[in-house]
């Protein structure tokens, strides 16, 4: 049975999506993040890493709304996003690790400055607060996913982590 705290937690993670505060999870808010990412790091919309970071913005979009949208509205409530998460994705995170890849993978290039697949811990505080992770939590979390401790966080960490935090009640 799922508890009622795990619900819960996943409720409070629909912010995380929830870009514009409307109370609803829409093709918008995903646009948003990626153009709010493609503005902290100076990256133009239309360059190779922009125009990627759009296509995966809107995969992520699609396979979201696939999962939570049950009543096909292209809207996702924070009911349809609780049993979306709580009942598709709970015991495959996994699947949402691949629904989330090509948006992260694009998140990545436009915030690694020098294309060699890491980011800093730094730059990767920066990209959680772009969407929404309060500072001082955004802060904390980059600094975990270091595991290494060499400063550089890749994307073989950062895709699990995610998916972690949305499907793993812990």
């Amino acid at each position: 049975m799922v508890s009622t705290e795990y619900e819960r937690r996943i409720a409070a993670r629909f912010a995380t999506f929830d870009q514009d505060g409307n109370g609803t999870i829409e093709r918008e808010d995903f646009s948003a993040a990626a153009k709010a990412l493609l503005a902290e790091f100076a990256v133009t919309a239309r360059s190779d890493k922009g125009q990627a970071l759009y296509a995966g913005a809107e995969a992520f979009w699609q396979g979201m709304a696939g999962i939570a949208d049950r009543d096909g509205d292209q809207r996702i409530s924070r009911a349809e996003f609780v049993t979306g998460a709580v009942k598709r994705l709970r015991d495959n995170p996994e699947r949402f690790a691949e629904i989330a890849r090509p948006f992260l993978h694009a998140a990545l290039a436009v915030a690694d400055a020098d294309a060699d697949g890491r980011l800093t811990v730094t730059d990767t505080a920066r990209v959680l607060r772009v969407l929404h992770v309060p500072a001082e939590l955004a802060e904390a979390t980059a600094a975990a996913l270091d595991a290494d401790g060499d400063g550089l966080i890749g994307e073989s960490e950062i895709v699990p982590a995610f998916a972690r935090y949305f499907t793993v009640p812990e």
